[in-house]
């Protein structure tokens, strides 16, 4: 199971989304250019002490990071997290070679990259409300795929 992360906007999120990734055994995809100083030191910064237990894959665009899945045999499915889906993630039969790709807090994802996914799945939400945050977003659907593929970790 992978998180990929597309040109994150703000620090604390993706520090917050590599902690919880760290924690469950998740590798995390980061697709540059972030919308802030993504330099280890930064990054370091924002995920604490944790990041030091995660496996992170850097990509310097959307396009080199479509070459690494693309090159992955067997290619991993791509499960975007977006508002505009139909489908509720709690519908999807995950995978554990799944990626969950989140967008930017600001924008989401371009069309080209909708066009890229494989999957499109949305957390149900009260009517009026717009969204939530992309951190607690991909910790909920990082939990129901963990749950569905039975590979949370069993430590204390």
């Amino acid at each position: 199971m992978r998180i990929a992360l597309y040109q994150p906007d703000i620090p604390q999120n993706a520090g917050t989304i590599m902690r919880m990734a760290a924690c469950l055994g998740i590798d995390v995809d980061l697709i540059e250019p972030a919308g802030f100083d993504a330099s280890d030191r930064n990054l370091r910064r924002a995920g604490l002490d944790y990041l030091q237990h995660l496996r992170l894959t850097r990509h310097e665009s959307w396009a080199a990071f479509e070459a690494w899945r693309s090159a992955a045999s067997p290619r991993p499915r791509l499960v975007l997290l977006t508002t505009r889906a139909a489908n509720s993630h709690l519908d999807l039969a995950y995978r554990t070679d799944d990626i969950l790709l989140v967008g930017r807090e600001s924008a989401g994802v371009p069309e080209l990259v909708h066009a890229g996914v494989d999957a499109r799945i949305k957390v149900p939400m009260r009517p009026g409300l717009r969204s939530l945050n992309v951190a607690m977003a991909a910790a909920l659907v990082a939990g129901e795929a963990l749950r569905q593929t039975a590979t949370f970790p069993r430590g204390t």
